[in-house]
Formats: structure tokens, sequence, C-alpha cells
């Protein structure tokens, strides 16, 4: 969200799909929104204004996975690219520090010069 919001063209290209595109969704955790808008104030706002993401909230489910761990945006990052119902496949996290995700069972799009 951060790399959206500093310009980052993969990031650029990916919301452009979500808004133009069939099929093509972007998801937006309501924590990582908030730790994304700690680091680079407006970028919450921002992104959530935009037709191609949807913010996905903190209801009981994902509140009940959060609490489990020490750090909000990850953990609700890693609830959201769970398989669901609606995703069976799960989703994947697009990020710049695809390192921080190695070892956990989630696929990741690296964004990252």
């Amino acid at each position: 969200m951060i790399a959206a919001g500093k310009g980052n063209a993969l990031a650029s290209r990916l919301i452009h799909r979500a808004h133009t595109e069939a099929g093509w969704f972007l998801y937006a955790p309501a924590c990582a929104l908030v730790s994304a808008d700690r680091v680079r104030p407006g970028t919450a706002e921002h992104l959530a204004a935009l037709p191609g993401i949807t913010v996905l909230e903190l209801d009981l489910p994902a509140a009940l996975a959060v609490a489990r761990e020490t750090s909000w945006a990850p953990a609700h990052t890693r609830y959201a690219a769970e398989p669901t119902a609606e995703r069976p496949s799960g989703a994947v996290i697009a990020t710049t520090t695809p390192e921080a995700w190695k070892g956990q069972s989630v696929r990741v799009i690296d964004l990252g010069p």
C-alpha cells in the first residue's frame, strides 16, 4: 500500500487491472491500511477511494485470527490471503518485502524493483 502511494509502477498496474478487468480484485485488509497510513499519511483515504480496491473489515473471524498474533497488519493480511468460499485458492499478497513472508503458507507477488 505504501508502494502504491509512492508511485510503484507494478502496484499501479495492479490497481489499474482491478479497476478495468473483470475477474481482477484487490483487497486492502483494514489493519494493513491503518499501518500504511501511519507510515505515509493519506494512504488509507486515497486507496479506500479507488474503485478497484475492496477494504476488508476486521470482522469477528479476522479479529480472532489477528488476536493470536503480535502484529495486526501482517496478521490481517495473512488471514485475508487464506482460502475462503469466495476465494477457494486464497489471495496473493503483493509486497515490496517478499522475504517477510518466507516460510509462510501464502502466495506473494514481489513489487520490488
